[in-house]
């Protein structure tokens, strides 16, 4: 396959068409960085920012969801935003915007119960007309910034409405748009459907399109290209305990620079920048939680042997032990888990 032509939204050129997926308590800023560290991904896209905290007044709550937007780099980031109320969504738009996201995303795919319960994410799709109020709000609100949006195939095999809210989000100014392939009634059960996808493709003057669900590697990556039609793909869960999967499937797609893939001490050495970012970012009482998800995903990609010992650590420094003893002698032993992005 040849490299297509960049994707390009308002003055930021995406790299290669394979994109990092947001999901929530994952996609932050230790393991964006941790993605960079082994060749990037043509998009990056945060974790999911709710608009009701976003402009709470609580200085604590505002510098945590900071944590969330923040960008660094020269890579491409985008910020995802989520709520249910025009002007909430409107406000939090241009204040990720004041911090510096370069491209905002609307979240209307996650299936969460505590999302879909409060009339956000997927349970839009149940309600175009006011899903479009949304889209109106935040691409007012930032008029200098591309705004997307992320959604699923429908609420369920009833409602598959994902062309008409692509058709209108078009409309509305939206600059790119990504589809899971799968219905909110299905969350992350059987398989995502990339054919169904290609009915959002077919839509007349819709912008660049990114087919997500289930891509865990290149010939997962080169299937949801052909079946869907898209122009791009998007990783989730295949990248945790992999943050150079992004890297790899571009590699092997289309020729662009291999990423070095760590093993042994290397392996282990990354992994504890990574964990140390963690510390940083979240302190260490809250970091030590944080960080086991991720040492766990490390340890099934890469075949650690002490999966258990990783995740009973009780303090930064057996942390860092058990990830030198579990490490020096991985690699990718493993099998990635099943993506469920938001």
């Amino acid at each position: 396959m040849s490299l297509p032509d960049p994707i390009i939204l308002g003055d930021t050129r995406l790299g290669p068409p394979v994109f990092l997926a947001p999901m929530a308590g994952i996609t932050d800023l230790p393991f964006r960085r941790a993605v960079a560290r082994h060749g990037g991904a043509g998009l990056m896209v945060s974790e999911m920012v709710a608009s009701t905290e976003m402009v709470t007044p609580r200085p604590s709550t505002r510098m945590a969801v900071r944590a969330k937007a923040m960008t660094e780099g020269d890579l491409p980031v985008s910020v995802q935003i989520a709520g249910r109320e025009a002007g909430a969504m409107a406000e939090t738009a241009r204040i990720v915007a004041g911090m510096g996201a370069r491209i905002i995303d609307i979240n209307m795919g996650c299936p969460a119960k505590k999302v879909t319960g409060g009339l956000s994410g997927a349970a839009l799709m149940r309600d175009l007309d006011h899903a479009l109020e949304l889209v109106d709000a935040v691409v007012g609100a930032v008029p200098d910034l591309p705004v997307t949006l992320k959604m699923r195939l429908g609420w369920d095999e009833d409602c598959l409405n994902a062309p008409e809210l692509a058709t209108r989000a078009t409309s509305a100014g939206v600059r790119m748009l990504t589809v899971h392939g799968r219905t909110r009634a299905q969350f992350y059960t059987g398989t995502a459907d990339w054919q169904r996808i290609r009915k959002v493709a077919n839509v007349a003057g819709r912008p660049p399109l990114v087919a997500n669900g289930d891509v865990v590697d290149a010939a997962s990556a080169r299937a949801a290209l052909e079946q869907s039609g898209a122009e791009a793909v998007m990783v989730g869960r295949g990248a945790q305990g992999q943050p150079w999967k992004l890297a790899q499937i571009a590699h092997e797609l289309w020729g662009t620079t291999a990423p070095e893939i760590p093993q042994g001490a290397a392996l282990a050495d990354d992994i504890a920048e990574h964990y140390q970012d963690i510390l940083s970012l979240y302190g260490t009482e809250l970091g030590l939680r944080v960080a086991r998800k991720h040492l766990g995903w490390y340890a099934e990609a890469n075949g650690a042997p002490n999966r258990a010992e990783l995740l009973r650590a009780a303090s930064p420094e057996a942390t860092l032990a058990a990830i030198r003893a579990g490490f020096a002698d991985a690699g990718q032993a493993g099998l990635p888990p099943m993506e469920t992005s938001t």
